[in-house]
């Protein structure tokens, strides 16, 4: 118990009260959101099974979401669409993600447990290599944002049945790549990924060709 809360409790050391803990789905795929999630839970909080998302089976991320959502003092879910990611980048995506939750969050933290990214002077903020497995805070953050965005995909896999979104979830599998060359890019593709710009520019060329 006392190892994966050894973040949290420097903290609470330092006199610190609301500690958010912060982590992010979706900075690998070409297509699709990115979502960052935050949480505080009450000083103390401990349940053994929250830990880092990918560790984590699809039906066990799923009972886990509904008892974070239950147990947390206050969880934050930001979702940054695919233009705004093109936009800023993915890391300063991430990064904006994080800011706007520890803002929109309903109790105001003073102190933030980020998976290996630094906040700035935004808030006095440890930033965690591999947080999401070394803290619990982040861990369950990683467990609010995974499902959001997976849940998010199979909605769009719906809507464009023919690339595999619900199995691949955007990220550049080979399917994805195969798919993504025999259909060509969706709207929720990120046009600032490589295997995208590829696919554009191989159509632009052919489009010059006619």
């Amino acid at each position: 118990m006392c190892e994966r809360l050894r973040y949290e409790k420097a903290a609470y050391a330092l006199g610190k009260s609301y500690i958010i803990g912060l982590d992010e789905a979706g900075r690998g795929p070409m297509a699709g959101p990115l979502v960052v999630a935050g949480v505080i839970f009450e000083k103390g909080y401990y349940h053994e099974a929250i830990n880092d998302s990918k560790q984590l089976s699809e039906k066990k991320r799923e009972s886990l979401y509904d008892l974070i959502i239950r147990d947390a003092l206050a969880y934050q879910i930001e979702i940054i669409d695919v233009e705004d990611v093109d936009r800023l980048n993915v890391y300063q995506a991430s990064k904006k993600g994080m800011i706007d939750a520890i803002h929109h969050i309903a109790i105001q933290p003073d102190f933030a447990l980020s998976d290996a990214m630094p906040l700035g002077d935004e808030i006095a903020h440890n930033a965690i290599i591999k947080g999401d497995s070394l803290s619990m805070s982040i861990g369950a953050a990683s467990i609010l944002a995974k499902v959001t965005r997976d849940r998010i995909m199979k909605k769009y896999d719906l809507q464009y049945p023919e690339y595999g979104f619900a199995q691949h979830k955007g990220y550049p599998t080979k399917q994805h790549k195969e798919l993504l060359k025999m259909y060509g890019v969706t709207p929720i593709h990120r046009r600032s990924f490589q295997p995208v710009i590829d696919i554009l520019n191989e159509q632009l060329a052919l489009e010059l060709e006619v």
